[in-house]
């Protein structure tokens, strides 16, 4: 919308000057009627509920239901067991998932950037979660747009929005350019948008849109509506659950009713009915199949991947194929020689660094 808009036009919707920018009062105004410039997240579980969440699954519940059947049939050992298995199970699963959310929050902290602003003609920095619709925002190389701008002067301004658009290359801004209609987002040349890097140049803008109204808080309300779905272990061991739970309970009413037809003690036939089904359940399954989980998010660990819940490291080892759109989304942007092949040769780059060929890195 904004980029359809002359920047006089912009300037005087949001009551701001280019030279002097907002006021303190202003500033407080429209804290309390747009809110800080942050994004909205759910609440955190707590540790509780972390570990109530692990104890979701078909096959803990028939475990659950093979602790009351060993414990009505007096064996205290097993029920000890299975229930040491649950427990180190959900055990392993929070402990896991609580690191990753406190290096996600450390992540957090290390990402929020400070904004370059001029207000009552005074240019100052401000934490980014200050920032509100009207603040003039100065920009300059190597620093991070704390918000979505309307830019009103550039001069040589290149920002790179990968992050956003998958843009592979920093796209060159334009403060005198009025779009004529809806363009998309990456055609939007007098706009700075919000996590996006100044590489080149300077300029200034106006703040627009803070935190949830901005384009990339549109789509971290999408992340937030979002619903989780089980992986294919889940899906897999859940199916297994079920089908484990209809063989014990046919076991029991095939047995049961072979006893009737045998006129034997019913009650004893009964009792040793609900033992074979219990001892038809894998209760050491699901420790096995967390602590071979563990183990694989230790190894990511060591490769500086973050993995939030245990089940993912499986489901990363199931993708054979990633598609991406551009290149710079998913990498680093940067093309660097490894191997060269000159005068029948092949060479590494620091094998190339020294001696006659030093000049082809040149």
């Amino acid at each position: 919308m904004f980029e359809q808009k002359p920047i006089q036009e912009v300037l005087t919707q949001l009551e701001t000057e280019v030279l002097h920018g907002l006021t303190k009062e202003t500033v407080e105004a429209h804290l309390l009627q747009f809110g800080p410039n942050v994004f909205e997240e759910k609440k955190p579980k707590t540790r509780l509920q972390m570990f109530l969440s692990q104890l979701r699954d078909p096959m803990i519940y028939i475990l659950f239901a093979a602790v009351i059947v060993s414990v009505v049939l007096k064996e205290f050992s097993d029920a000890f067991i299975i229930v040491a298995v649950i427990l180190l199970n959900a055990t392993i699963g929070t402990i896991q998932e609580s690191k990753a959310e406190k290096s996600l929050e450390a992540l957090k902290k290390l990402s929020s950037p400070v904004a370059l602003v001029r207000r009552e003609g005074l240019p100052m920095e401000v934490p980014a979660a200050d920032l509100v619709p009207g603040d003039i925002v100065l920009l300059e190389a190597g620093r991070i747009v704390p918000a979505d701008l309307r830019l009103i002067s550039t001069v040589n301004l290149k920002i790179e929005e990968s992050a956003l658009t998958g843009e592979s290359v920093p796209v060159e801004k334009d403060a005198d350019f009025v779009a004529a209609g809806d363009v998309a987002l990456g055609d939007r040349i007098n706009m700075a948008f919000l996590s996006t890097h100044v590489a080149y140049g300077r300029g200034e803008g106006i703040v627009v849109a803070t935190g949830m109204k901005t384009e990339i808080g549109k789509i971290a309300q999408l992340i937030n509506e979002s619903i989780d779905e089980m992986t294919p272990l889940q899906r897999r061991l859940a199916d297994l659950g079920k089908v484990l739970g209809i063989l014990a309970l046919g076991l029991c009413i095939a047995l049961f009713a072979l006893a009737v037809l045998q006129g034997r003690d019913l009650g004893e036939m009964l009792l040793t009915a609900i033992s074979l089904a219990v001892a038809a359940i894998p209760e050491g399954l699901p420790a096995v199949v967390t602590i071979v989980l563990a183990l694989g998010v230790q190894r990511m660990v060591k490769v500086h991947t973050i993995i939030r819940k245990l089940p993912a490291v499986e489901t990363l080892g199931s993708v054979s194929i990633v598609c991406s759109d551009k290149t710079g989304t998913l990498t680093q942007n940067k093309m660097t020689v490894t191997r060269i092949y000159f005068d029948g040769q092949e060479l590494s780059s620091d094998e190339a660094a020294y001696g006659p060929n030093k000049a082809l890195l040149d």
